[in-house]
């Protein structure tokens, strides 16, 4: 379990940083999280979508790594196989939080449960002087371009749900074994509506930029079919089919009318 605490001089002068790190910590992850900004060059390897916790009313970015919980198909053997990495995913054993000293301030942490982290590893995060080493003033430059970018997929979330622009995607999975399985609370962009937004919409979005990951991200739909070429070719339960299908807000509220 991760034990992340505020870095502190005070505290952590002699904690180094293993020199060789791994992905490890994201191997059981089925989905990581991503921004805006990375979209064009993440369409290339994972489908990006929107998700929603059932007691959230926000939506989160992510790119799908598999088509189910606990499954990684981009992560084999200690190896990535995708051509690009979520920032998000490489910024462990760090992290930004809430400051526990200063109000309303946001601070660098670190998991000392790593195993990448300890006063046994190569590069220290401290000099002998006490002062802040390159690596730990690159890791927090890291970590503050991370959140800025964060911030602004907040921002294009909320462009794309005052616009009622979000379409709901339904997966439907035929397995070679004749098992069928039915994904759902995936969110895109509804490329109808988007074609129906007025002129004045239009250049607004073309001023702004926020076609680029609107684009990018209806583009990377088309990675789902590597999930499942990733899915088979390690021979586990493969997969015959999959359907990509739009679902209806009449569809949504029949199913959830019958469920209840």
């Amino acid at each position: 379990m991760a034990n992340f605490v505020p870095v502190r001089k005070e505290q952590l002068q002699n904690l180094k940083l293993a020199s060789k790190r791994n992905l490890g910590h994201i191997a059981k992850q089925h989905i990581v999280s991503v921004t805006a900004g990375e979209y064009a060059q993440s369409s290339s390897s994972f489908p990006i979508v929107f998700v929603k916790g059932p007691d959230s009313p926000r939506h989160q970015s992510v790119a799908m790594l598999g088509l189910e919980a606990g499954e990684n198909l981009f992560f084999k053997k200690d190896e990535w196989l995708g051509l690009t990495l979520p920032q998000s995913a490489g910024m462990s054993p760090f992290s930004l939080g809430l400051d526990p000293d200063q109000e309303n301030t946001l601070t660098s942490f670190i998991d000392l449960d790593s195993e990448f982290v300890g006063e046994d590893k190569d590069l220290p995060l401290y000099d002998a002087e006490g002062k802040e080493t390159e690596l730990l003033t690159n890791v927090q430059k890291s970590l503050g371009r991370l959140y800025e970018n964060e911030k602004r997929t907040e921002n294009f979330i909320k462009e794309i749900v005052d616009n009622d622009l979000l379409q709901e995607l339904e997966l439907n999975i035929n397995f070679a074994s004749g098992e069928k399985k039915k994904l759902t609370g995936i969110f895109t962009i509804n490329e109808e509506k988007l074609k129906a937004l007025s002129d004045d919409k239009v250049l607004d979005f073309h001023k702004r930029g926020i076609f680029v990951p609107i684009y990018s991200m209806l583009s990377s739909l088309a990675q789902i079919n590597r999930l499942v070429q990733l899915r088979n070719d390690t021979g586990e339960r493969k997969i015959a089919g999959i359907q990509v299908v739009p679902l209806k807000q009449e569809e949504k509220t029949e199913a959830e009318a019958t469920a209840s």
